[in-house]
C-alpha cells in the first residue's frame, strides 16, 4: 500500500488520539487540546494510507532563524518503512534557509536523528517547566 504524506493542520481528534496512543504519548489523553494545538504550528506534515493518519511531523518557527520540531512519530506498525525519515526531510527541507533546526530526542531516537545530520551538543539536557501525565 501505499503512503501519501500531506501538508493540511485538519485532523479529527479521533485521528490524533489514535496516532499518540499508538506510541504511548501523553498528549494522546487529550484528543480535543491535540486537534486544536496542531493548527497553531508553522508547518505540519502527515502521512497516511488509505485515509488512516499514520505518521506526523510539526514544528514551530520564528519566521527566519529558528525552526523547533516538536513532534515526529509514526504508529509502530509502519515505522522503519522510512515515513519518519521523509517526514522529517520535508522539514529539513522547509526550514534548510533557516540557521538552528531544534528538536529534543530521547533514548533510541537520538541514533535515528543522528542518521538525518542532527547533533546532541555537549553539556544540553531538555528542561521542562511542567509535564502532561
Amino acid at each position: 500500500m501505499k503512503i501519501i504524506f500531506k501538508t493540511t493542520k485538519s485532523f479529527t481528534a479521533e485521528q490524533l488520539q489514535k496516532l499518540f496512543k499508538s506510541v504511548n504519548w501523553s498528549s494522546g489523553n487529550y484528543p480535543e487540546r491535540l486537534a486544536k494545538a496542531i493548527k497553531g504550528y508553522s508547518k505540519v506534515y502527515s502521512a497516511w494510507q488509505d485515509g488512516q493518519l499514520v505518521g506526523l511531523a510539526a514544528a514551530m518557527d520564528d519566521g527566519e532563524m529558528t525552526a523547533y520540531i516538536h513532534y515526529l512519530l509514526v504508529m509502530p506498525e509502519y515505522q522503519r518503512r522510512g515515513i519518519g525519515g521523509e517526514l522529517m526531510r520535508k522539514m529539513k527541507n522547509c526550514y534548510k534557509d533557516y540557521l538552528k533546526i531544534v528538536l529534543i530526542a530521547y533514548g533510541s531516537g537520538i541514533q535515528f536523528y543522528r542518521s538525518l545530520g542532527f547533533s546532541v551538543p555537549e553539556n544540553s539536557f531538555p528542561m521542562y517547566l511542567t509535564e502532561m501525565y
